[in-house]
């Protein structure tokens, strides 16, 4: 099995987002814009945190690729690509977390 990546999940949520509405749920967000689709993620976001309290591995699996896609979708409306998000992320695990923590309530 090849490995599925959240640059593959980018490109099949650019893809998608161009679809009529009533063929993709992707596009049917889209449509509906940012405001329902990141209402869609922090629905995601709070079924996974309750999943991970309650150690359901399989629903926080499930929950978790909920959470991922619909970021995908939030940032695709934004036009924030995901190489931009994964820039920041490599800016700060170049330093620990806690130094990262700090100089951010310290600019």
């Amino acid at each position: 099995m090849t490995e599925f990546t959240l640059s593959d999940l980018e490109k099949i949520v650019a893809t998608r987002a161009k679809a009529a509405p009533e063929d993709s749920w992707t596009a049917k967000l889209v449509a509906a814009g940012q405001q329902k689709a990141a209402k869609k993620l922090g629905e995601e976001a709070v079924e996974a945190v309750i999943a991970a309290i309650r150690d359901d591995r399989k629903n926080l699996v499930d929950e978790s690729a909920d959470l991922l896609y619909h970021l995908m979708v939030v940032l695709n409306i934004a036009a924030v690509p995901l190489q931009d998000v994964m820039s920041e992320l490599a800016r700060r695990t170049s330093q620990s977390g806690l130094q990262e923590k700090a100089n951010r309530q310290n600019p």
